[in-house]
């Protein structure tokens, strides 16, 4: 049984510089701008967007995946108006702020799963241990049955407790990719207005 728990669940990091993830995808810990952006360059804006309540609050509209897309590309072509610099200026701004937002939900994301798996794999140690008592215990004659039975039905409970939080896993490992897709399209979104 420890066996079998130590392989359920707790797959092998993909790449060795991160042990903690535990996800299929690899892990990239931050989006670069230049893989979701092929509009005029941010430099220039990027805290720009913190300081104009208006944008902030669109911003975090926008980057709330509960705003459905079609709403939020909606909102977008709402507000990127005016001539071609105005334009330009509300859609590097609008852009910054998402990306800096997304970004950092995305990392808030993935250390969420690093912790996840930390304490998924503290959860197998413990449970191997007590397999072990377990095991020790039914080895020594006049063992007491009452200990043996309750550390059977530890073990039992414990491993269906790791079985079900192994299964979230890969839902969870989604997540970071849907926050990724979502800046592709509400940046996409941008770049068009400025067509």
């Amino acid at each position: 049984m420890a066996v079998a728990l130590a392989s359920r669940g707790l797959a092998l990091a993909a790449d060795p510089r991160y042990p903690d993830w535990p996800c299929n995808q690899i892990k990239v810990p931050e989006m670069s701008v230049a893989a979701v952006w092929a509009g005029p360059p941010i430099d220039d804006v990027e805290s720009v967007w913190e300081q104009d309540p208006a944008i902030r609050n669109l911003v975090a509209q926008l980057a709330a995946r509960r705003t459905p897309l079609e709403d939020a590309q909606k909102m977008i072509a709402d507000v990127i108006t005016g001539d071609a610099a105005e334009r330009q200026r509300k859609a590097k701004v609008i852009f910054a702020g998402l990306f800096k937002a997304l970004n950092a939900e995305r990392s808030e994301v993935m250390n969420g799963i690093e912790r996840f798996s930390r304490k998924q794999r503290e959860f197998a140690d413990q449970v191997r241990l007590t397999i072990l008592q377990l095991r020790e215990l039914q080895n020594t004659p006049g063992r007491d049955q009452t200990k043996v039975d309750e550390l059977v039905s530890r073990v039992e409970w414990d491993t269906r407790i790791f079985d079900e939080r192994s299964r979230t896993i890969g839902y969870v490992c989604e997540v970071p990719v849907l926050i990724e897709q979502r800046l592709f399209a509400l940046a996409r979104a941008i770049q068009q207005s400025l067509e």
